[in-house]
């Protein structure tokens, strides 16, 4: 593991076992302005987490020892508030759905351009630095920490899964506005594949069971007829 460069703009683990597409990354990010910490495989990822407490993580899925799942859950699980954006190949799709579940923040199939990867890191962390500013926010009987990645319904704590947290945090941010299905599974799961739109019923029906007062006649997560939801405050 070495430190490429030292940066005011954060740092960027990247977990990559192939030498070739660390190096391009390292030199991706290192242009940009940011410190570049690299790990080639599982067990040196979660290590280098620990020690330098990186700003986004860049996660291959295949890798040597502990696999991507885990690194991903070990790491959400220590700091949910941390991106992740995992570099996977399109046949490992059912690994890429769970990694999503588990909390990681978007997916890229390889091969891929390099700047793509780089214009979803910085968007990552565009939302990560917004949501540091509000840590909290409150809608009806609910209230929402950030920071902790908790949610509160009439003072009692809501149990949400990674996912859950995501798409009601995207719908706080775009308040009274209008989001299609495919505008949701695009940017809350993060790609455009995804087995059916379908998913983003069965999400928002969650999101309804725990946070609305009547699940039946939602006042928050409102279906837009023909359109998709919207979030009212």
């Amino acid at each position: 593991m070495t430190l490429e460069s030292v940066s005011n703009n954060g740092t960027i683990l990247v977990i990559e076992d192939d030498p070739r597409m660390q190096k391009v990354l390292k030199r991706l990010f290192a242009a940009e302005g940011y410190a570049v910490e690299g790990a080639e495989n599982g067990k040196m990822g979660i290590d280098a987490f620990h020690s330098f407490s990186p700003s986004a993580v860049v996660l291959d899925l295949m890798l040597p020892g502990v696999p991507g799942r885990e690194v991903c859950k070990r790491i959400k699980g220590a700091s949910p508030n941390t991106p992740i954006i995992v570099v996977s190949a399109v046949t490992e799709v059912a690994d890429k759905v769970l990694l999503l579940e588990l909390g990681a923040d978007d997916d890229v199939t390889k091969p891929f351009s390099p700047r793509e990867l780089l214009a979803r890191v910085q968007a990552a962390l565009r939302r990560t630095n917004k949501a540091t500013r509000t840590a909290t926010v409150a809608f009806g009987t609910c209230e929402v920490d950030y920071l902790r990645m908790s949610v509160r319904k009439s003072g009692q704590q809501v149990a949400l899964t990674a996912h859950e947290f995501k798409l009601l945090k995207f719908f706080l941010e775009n308040p009274e506005r209008v989001l299609g299905r495919e505008e949701l599974l695009n940017d809350v799961w993060g790609y455009n594949f995804y087995p059916t739109t379908r998913t983003v019923d069965n999400q928002i029906l969650k999101l309804r069971q725990k946070l609305e007062v009547d699940p039946a006649n939602p006042l928050h997560f409102v279906t837009v007829h023909g359109a998709g939801y919207k979030f009212v405050p």
